[in-house]
């Protein structure tokens, strides 16, 4: 996996515990300390981070985590996917502030999600700039140090006792800290304070999987069917291929017009069997993705051919789950985690436990028979390398003196 670099900055109440983590991504590693770094054209390298299990290490439980966006982060809806209760969208000073960004700004408040200005310099140039946001903002770092000392004034008698937050950026020194304290701040960060520190992270392979398995989580929830347009229609590559989909499934004249139209007419049992197999041929990457899709339906379809009517549907999805590691090349704890999946498929995919585990261990012997005689068939066509690689991934030790 490559590697992940993310530059970590605290930032302080006025009680002087920590409130928020401001996060910088790095796609290699890059010890530069300036925070305002843009992040256009690193959503690919934001969902790898977020994503990760390493969250609740660079964050604890409780601490939220602000991250630079631009006009294009807001815009791609690769933020659909984040946690609102654990990322505040920090909005860069030189943003791009066109009809369609000041709406994405305004949805994206409405949706929960809290918001602040990087790098507020105090000038009338910036108010003027902000000023249609202002009743949506919650907090505006203010640059002390680019700030004129008669603007900053201004700014902190516009907005002190109001719901904005005012957030003291770049102090240095120990008689900044005190001065800007004096002055009322709510938070305080800076070189003085806290230096960055750089973390180290694995990359996730790829964030559109993790954009299918939140989409899973959603609709698992039990979310309205709304909810679940919304979503989709963020992802236009997966909205075509839904529809383009349904066309090719129903042999029925229906005129498609909207994604609620196909996950009604779909349901929510055929919409999740369908993301799986996204997962596993069109999102993959992996050379061997497509028979292990094929190996996965048919461990899938075995699994709920032997179940009761009742538990048909959570068979096939779990044997579909079974699979997974293979195509993310990750751990299938760490897949488990990202959604809320029903425990007997859980504990299936987990423990190879539960009401479904005698049925994944026959259809397991049917693949390991089949897979053998196909080995034993090729063997004189397999290199020694393919096959050291096929034994070390399996946990199985060569031992040297043995030939």
């Amino acid at each position: 996996m490559n590697k992940i670099y993310i530059l970590k900055q605290k930032i302080f109440d006025n009680q002087n515990k920590i409130f928020a983590y401001e996060l910088v991504f790095k796609d290699s590693e890059n010890k530069t300390t300036k925070l305002s770094s843009k992040v256009t054209d690193t959503s690919k390298l934001i969902m790898s981070s977020i994503t990760s299990t390493e969250l609740d290490k660079l964050l604890g439980k409780k601490v939220v985590a602000l991250i630079n966006v631009d006009e294009t982060i807001l815009t791609k809806g690769i933020l659909d996917v984040l946690d609102k209760d654990r990322f505040i969208l920090n909005i860069l000073e030189d943003i791009i502030l066109t009809e369609e960004v000041i709406g994405k700004i305004v949805q994206y408040r409405k949706r929960g999600f809290k918001l602040s200005i990087e790098n507020f310099d105090s000038s009338a140039k910036m108010i003027i700039k902000f000023k249609r946001l202002f009743n949506y903002i919650d907090i505006i770092k203010m640059d002390v140090l680019s700030s004129e000392e008669k603007n900053l004034q201004k700014v902190m008698k516009k907005f002190k006792g109001t719901r904005i937050k005012l957030l003291a950026q770049n102090i240095e020194t120990r008689e900044e800290f005190h001065k800007y304290f004096e002055m009322g701040f709510d938070y305080f960060q800076g070189y003085f304070l806290d230096k960055p520190e750089v973390i180290e992270i694995e990359s996730i392979k790829e964030p559109a999987q993790f954009i299918i398995l939140q989409l899973i989580k959603i609709i698992k929830a039990n979310d309205t069917t709304e909810e679940l347009e919304f979503f989709i229609k963020q992802q236009p590559d997966l909205s075509f291929k839904l529809v383009q989909f349904f066309n090719n499934a129903k042999n029925m004249d229906v005129k498609i017009e909207s994604i609620t139209q196909v996950i009604t007419l779909m349901g929510r049992n055929k919409l999740l069997r369908w993301l799986m197999v996204y997962l596993y041929s069109e999102v993959s990457t992996n050379p061997a993705s497509q028979t292990l899709l094929e190996l996965a339906i048919k461990r899938a379809e075995r699994m709920e051919s032997e179940a009761d009517a009742k538990h048909k549907d959570k068979a096939y999805l779990a044997g579909m789950f079974s699979m997974l590691s293979s195509i993310f090349e990750t751990n299938i704890q760490e897949l488990m985690q990202r959604v809320n999946m029903d425990q007997s498929i859980t504990s299936l995919v987990l423990e190879k436990k539960g009401i479904f585990a005698s049925s994944l261990m026959r259809a397991e012997e049917a693949e390991k028979i089949y897979l053998k005689k196909i080995m034993m068939a090729n063997f004189e066509r397999l290199s020694t390398s393919d096959l050291v690689y096929t034994l070390e991934d399996g946990g199985i030790h060569i031992d040297k003196d043995g030939f």
